[in-house]
């Protein structure tokens, strides 16, 4: 019997097993949809750390990702420490650039309340976004500076988190589809897949845009529902490095890597579990881009790829326990911050599960908000 069970291999469910070693969980099992663990949604991201450029408002889930992304730097000594990887955490910036008049606006009054907060902020002339990244096309109007929105290679902090959970003992079980939660006696005892049963003393269920399909009797508990939101993106690569930030507009954004790759993504669709390129998303990427640097035209794409983004009815990830089944806790719908919020989550979920920690960031977004019929 495992001590705690985690169903779903992506950063959150890695990084929720890693903080739950680190407060003396030893016997942990993770499962995995899939061939290899974190190929989903955490594979496909852009490793954007963008709390400030993403946010219009201050709320909750600003400061919940304002939050995470201020312990990064620590997370990624400490992933560095633990391993031996280096997690590729950059701290240049992020730009935020105006090509239309509705750019325009959108940037002034973004600038006037994250200002009027005490955040981190610069307002730029086109002159000086030229003068900050000189490939940005002429045509840019304007441009904000967040120097405390970063990002970090996506791929080389799931690899370091998979390399934390061999050399610890973290059992990581992929290609294993769970299908059902087993219920007795108020509380889950273990999960099923098509062959077998795994039975538990917590578990914790980090499955992403898959949440959904795993299976517990609605007259138990209803679950909430999750849906996968597809996100195409395409890389570029070039001979030297042409970008130091991340440059973000309101219709895309480029992501500039160390080994010369330039990432530009994303679409945002509603196709269900269907992770199809389409040749009008691929070209909507590949416009986005050349709006924000015309110097790329050029340039072949080197790289195409899509992800399923796990997202709730509101939004909102789903954090927390359910108080009617004393042993599921549910670590879910990140949607576009799987990887700004994996650290924050991790920590959040592991205070609660070992020593009934509170946040207010699990009251926020608890599952109980979903609520609409009484259980049994």
């Amino acid at each position: 019997m495992n001590d705690l069970l985690i169903i779903g291999g992506g950063v959150i469910g890695l990084s929720v097993a890693r903080e739950l070693h680190k407060k003396g969980i030893k016997n942990i099992t993770i499962l995995e949809r899939e061939g290899e663990v974190g190929k989903e949604a955490s594979f496909a991201a852009a490793g954007m750390l963008a709390p400030h450029a993403e946010s219009q408002r201050t709320d909750d889930f600003f400061y919940f990702c304002h939050e995470s992304n201020e312990i990064y730097p620590n997370f990624a000594r400490e992933l560095f420490d633990e391993t031996g990887v280096d997690i590729e955490l950059n701290r240049e910036g992020t730009l935020y650039l105006a090509f239309t008049e509705n750019d325009s606006r959108e940037i002034r009054e973004r600038f006037e309340w994250q200002k009027n907060s005490g955040f981190s902020v610069e307002y730029l002339t086109a002159q000086e976004v030229r003068k900050a990244e000189p490939f940005v096309s002429p045509d840019v109007r304007e441009g904000l500076f967040f120097p405390r929105d970063w990002q970090v290679e996506n791929r080389r902090l799931l690899y370091a988190l998979q390399k934390f959970a061999e050399l610890n003992g973290i059992e990581i079980r992929t290609n294993t589809e769970v299908k059902n939660l087993l219920f007795e006696n108020g509380k889950i005892i273990g999960a099923e897949t098509d062959t077998e049963k795994f039975f538990v003393g917590k578990i914790v269920l980090a499955s992403g845009a898959w949440t959904s399909l795993v299976k517990l009797d609605t007259r138990v508990l209803p679950m909430p529902t999750v849906r996968p939101i597809r996100g195409q993106m395409i890389s570029f690569r070039t001979a030297k490095r042409l970008f130091a930030k991340v440059i973000y507009t309101p219709r895309g954004y480029l992501v500039p890597r160390a080994d010369g790759r330039i990432l530009s993504g994303a679409t945002v669709e509603d196709a269900g579990f269907n992770k199809s390129l389409t040749e009008s998303g691929i070209e909507f990427l590949r416009q986005n881009a050349l709006e924000i640097s015309p110097s790329l035209a050029g340039l072949e794409i080197f790289e195409k790829w899509s992800g399923l983004r796990p997202c709730a009815a509101d939004g909102f990830p789903i954090l927390g326990a359910l108080p009617e089944l004393e042993n599921l806790f549910i670590a879910t719908a990140h949607y576009r911050n799987g990887i700004l919020l994996a650290p924050l989550t991790a920590k959040i979920l592991a205070d609660k599960i070992v020593g009934d920690k509170n946040s207010k960031y699990l009251e926020s977004f608890s599952p109980r908000r979903f609520r609409t019929v009484t259980a049994i």
